[in-house]
């Protein structure tokens, strides 16, 4: 059975290459009917962030992705916290030492940094010089002795070569004397990645390693700690990194931001889940709909594109209308009622705004837009976006005309019945004003569009005027004459 894991660490909201490794470990272990784990890897605690836990797996939920194990379920490979594990990490690293495949290093940071400087000196690539190697047994445990902070290091093989394969890139070969002996246990006792996510992997019998292409240079390295542990060897997966529009590393100034933000601007899970997915692999040449059924029946690792990706914020944007718009309508109104309800701390009545949906439902790209597009609907204290915009669509620049005009719409809108109050009546009954007051009926609408909806732009007017009902528009027919008086 194949068992794929996503393993983030707390240090902040997981950014979308991030979560796009999770989406397709996610789908392919779907596919493969096999199990999805989260772990998180919090190893590093002096940049673990207070809930960021809690917004990593937020950001898995909102897309729909579950997990068989994890921080949140059961499962008998956990606890599925690094942190909670430290004893088995200290334990394997302590084997190590003892079959002399890793020693105790006591270099203190200063002299670390004298050994750098030294190499930057006399042009040689930055590592670790491997004088941990010269301590005997003895002089080892002297120090230890006296309790000087340690660390231990894993002893590099210093001849030969070690090569590994990649899923997407194929056979990937080091010389083993450009590698130097890495920390797998820190002077805190906590281990460092490279270690931590072997020993995990192994023992949560992960088959598939899925993480971003800036760990190829660091896989040698594991690759030899795996064997000198006597362990096999997971199917390596290096996805590509995304890039911004201008070709450089993708970053907020594109546009990008986390998972939970998009959630918060108003995206669709559906959508952003398409977007991801489909941004580095392709089910063929024309398909960019698909729902997330089609993915986990189609989705295959093997199919991944090497070259990086580009963000196209118009894309998502258009997915996400495409989606908002195939939506069924009491599902979009059960949607948009809990925004309106959010950003108008009011009662939104879901009857009315299931009458709203279907003319707005093309004008609308985002859930968020529905305050801006329909919010005049439900506001009880409803009042012009902007009164120079009302002053500069008086009819024929003349306030008492319009004035005049505005007394009469209400005197027929008072006379008709409200249950008779539908479009093609408020029409006729608009287009005959027009006609009897020798006024432009585009002009006349406009002017009534920017009462009733406080707006240049709305809905269209005379379903508009339908659904906000007799009492309210006259209301803001009597408070607009006010203001112009």
């Amino acid at each position: 059975m194949v068992r794929l894991r996503y393993a983030p660490s707390p240090t902040g909201d997981p950014h979308l290459g991030n979560i796009r490794t999770a989406i397709w470990s996610w789908l392919y272990a779907k596919k493969m009917n096999g199990q999805f784990i989260i772990r998180i890897e919090d190893t590093d605690q002096a940049r673990t962030i207070d809930g960021a836990t809690d917004r990593i797996l937020n950001s898995l939920s909102f897309l729909g992705i579950d997990w068989d194990e994890g921080p949140t379920t059961s499962g008998k490979y956990g606890p599925y916290i690094q942190s909670k594990r430290k004893e088995t990490y200290v334990k394997y690293a302590e084997e190590l030492v003892q079959s002399d495949l890793a020693y105790y290093a006591f270099e203190t940071p200063s002299e670390l940094a004298a050994i750098r400087e030294e190499q930057k000196k006399q042009g040689l690539p930055p590592g670790y010089d491997g004088r941990g190697r010269l301590i005997n047994k003895t002089q080892a445990k002297e120090f230890l002795d006296k309790k000087i902070p340690y660390v231990i290091r894993f002893k590099m093989p210093q001849e030969g070569e070690t090569s590994f394969t990649d899923l997407i890139r194929g056979k990937i070969t080091v010389q083993n004397k450009t590698l130097d002996d890495l920390i797998i246990l820190k002077s805190d006792g906590f281990p460092t990645y490279h270690f931590a996510h072997i020993i995990d992997d192994h023992l949560m019998e992960i088959t598939h390693v899925t993480r971003g292409d800036e760990w190829i240079p660091s896989t040698p390295k594991h690759v030899a700690i795996i064997a000198a542990l006597g362990w096999e060897l997971p199917i390596y997966v290096h996805t590509p990194i995304i890039l911004g529009p201008d070709g450089g590393k993708l970053s907020k100034r594109h546009g990008a931001r986390s998972v939970l933000d998009y959630k918060e601007d108003g995206y669709l899970p559906q959508a952003v889940m398409n977007y991801l997915a489909m941004t580095g692999w392709a089910l063929d040449d024309k398909t960019n709909i698909i729902s997330i059924d089609e993915l986990k029946k189609h989705f295959d690792l093997h199919q991944l594109l090497p070259n990086p990706a580009t963000f196209d914020e118009d894309k998502l944007n258009w997915l996400n209308g495409i989606y908002m718009r195939e939506m069924p309508l009491d599902e979009l109104a059960n949607i948009l009622q809990k925004q309106l309800t959010k950003d108008l701390n009011e009662d939104i009545s879901l009857e009315t705004l299931k009458k709203i949906v279907p003319i707005i439902q093309e004008r609308i790209n985002k859930i968020n837009e529905i305050t801006n597009i329909a919010g005049f609907f439900f506001k009880k204290d409803f009042q012009f976006t902007d009164l120079e915009i009302l002053h500069k669509n008086i009819l024929e620049n003349n306030v008492e005309k319009t004035i005049t005009v505005l007394l009469s719409i209400i005197e027929k809108f008072e006379k008709i019945d409200e249950k008779k109050l539908i479009t093609a009546n408020v029409e006729q009954l608009l287009r005959s004003n027009a006609e009897a007051n020798n006024i432009k009926p585009g002009k006349l609408f406009m002017l009534l569009r920017i009462i009733v909806t406080g707006q240049k732009v709305s809905p269209p007017l005379f379903e508009t005027i339908e659904i906000v009902g007799k009492n309210k528009v006259i209301q803001r027919l009597q408070t607009a004459i006010q203001k112009l008086s």
